[in-house]
């Protein structure tokens, strides 16, 4: 008898999901999406100017290494979106200049091996000599740790207070005092406790992605991004494409979208299936996969599900406030991917990306001008700013403008702001909610 499956939350996640199901999934009737809000892709999200410029107020790239930027090219490819395809290579200027603003000044990071023997502020040292001294050092017994805490005992506090600090913080606009390496870095946690090293652990490893050439992979893209060294790649109208595109094929396919649907509920029946319980009354399913933040999906589960509810309430996320600025003209003092902002120089301040530098092709046509990213916030929203549904908005443009000209001594006013305030977008593994992602992987 054919199936129902209903997937919950239509971010890039939900929709990829029932992209799967539909394809590979055997037996079954009928897959229901259902979306709590008005729009598809999540955090995905990008403005569209009439004048041409492309904003991103969520992810702007997409790495293409390992396996799951393979699969995700593939699925580029049969959406029909190769033409919309926008590579930076890692001989881009974008690639090989990437900054760090500390001590009230720009400092750029160490790329490629002659750089890593000189000494290259702020560091006080060349960087060889924590990769050299890696290897031999004792490999950690506990379950976890902070990333700080790794970073420290394996490279030195000065990589790990700077460098692994201000990376923590552009990704998961965490406190890596904070964040569980086993949880956010997996790969690295993984080289240590198989291969006593983390370098040796990563040449061992190889990528661990395929080749290029596996069968799985047909695309021209996944081809293209290893022969021409792709270090990342976006889209030309920008991410929200993607969703777009993957909405379009799922409709094609038969798959029922509902947006504006948020589910209350979800009960199991005695037979094994599910009742979805909503605003307009209940539905009936056989299967049910969810896509939600972990703290949503503790509200809508049977509540008699005690360890597993009490598990999802420890895993906590943190609101980024981003700030989308558009200047007259070529105004920056230096060119590159961006700049990340170690807690020591800044709490709320995460990072500036350099948007014109990496994707001129999503600047607006004529005289030329320049996008940046402020992002603000993450773990030291409430402290720098209270509640992220009270913050006045021009607070926070002030904050980013004035970020903008003390970093990069850019006094102008900008042509165009667009300031949004990410609820809860970024997920926060700290050390105590490692366990709980591993007890999920057990289910």
């Amino acid at each position: 008898m054919p199936r129902t499956i209903v997937v919950i939350g239509a971010g890039i996640s939900g929709l990829a999901a029932s992209l799967r199901l539909s394809t590979a999934a055997a037996g079954v009737g009928k897959i229901i999406l259902l979306e709590a809000s008005g729009h598809v892709g999540g955090w995905l999200q990008t403005t569209r100017t009439q004048d041409g410029a492309v904003f991103e107020h969520g992810p702007r790239g997409v790495r293409p290494a390992g396996k799951v930027g393979k699969n995700t090219l593939q699925m580029v490819s049969e959406l029909g979106l190769e033409s919309d395809v926008l590579p930076v290579t890692y001989s881009h200027v974008a690639s090989k200049n990437r900054f760090l603003f500390i001590g009230g000044k720009l400092c750029k990071l160490p790329s490629g091996l002659r750089s890593a023997f000189v000494t290259c502020p702020p560091f006080t040292q060349p960087i060889i000599r924590s990769l050299v001294r890696e290897p031999f050092v004792r490999r950690g017994e506990d379950y976890d740790e902070s990333v700080h805490s790794f970073a420290a005992r394996r490279f030195g506090k000065e990589l790990a207070e700077i460098a692994i600090d201000g990376l923590c913080r552009g990704i998961f606009a965490g406190n890596s005092r904070k964040l569980s390496v086993r949880s956010c870095f997996p790969t690295l946690f993984e080289a240590e406790r198989k291969f006593g090293s983390v370098l040796i652990g990563m040449i061992a490893g190889g990528g661990g992605g395929g080749s290029s050439k596996d069968p799985r992979f047909t695309s021209e893209l996944v081809s293209r991004a290893q022969a021409e060294n792709w270090a990342q790649w976006t889209l030309r109208k920008g991410m929200k494409s993607l969703p777009e595109a993957m909405e379009q094929e799922l409709q094609r396919r038969g798959v029922e979208i509902h947006r504006d649907t948020p589910v209350n509920s979800v009960q199991q029946t005695p037979d094994g299936a599910w009742e979805v319980h909503l605003d307009g009354g209940t539905m009936n399913a056989d299967h049910i996969f969810s896509s939600v933040p972990a703290k949503v999906l503790n509200r809508i589960l049977p509540q008699s599900w005690v360890t597993l509810c009490d598990s999802l309430r420890e895993i906590d996320s943190v609101s980024v406030t981003v700030v989308n600025l558009e200047y007259d003209g070529s105004i920056l003092p230096v060119t590159g991917f961006g700049h990340l902002v170690p807690s020591q120089e800044s709490g709320e301040i995460l990072g500036v990306v350099y948007d014109s530098c990496s994707y001129p092709q999503q600047d607006r046509m004529g005289p030329p001008t320049t996008r940046l990213t402020v992002m603000m916030g993450g773990s030291w929203f409430q402290e720098a700013f209270g509640d992220p549904d009270t913050v006045p908005q021009d607070h926070l443009l002030q904050r980013a403008t004035e970020t903008v000209r003390s970093h990069l001594g850019v006094t102008q006013t900008p042509l165009r702001a667009i300031i949004r305030v990410q609820k809860g977008s970024a997920l926060s593994l700290h050390i105590y909610s490692s366990n709980t992602c591993w007890l999920f992987g057990g289910l």
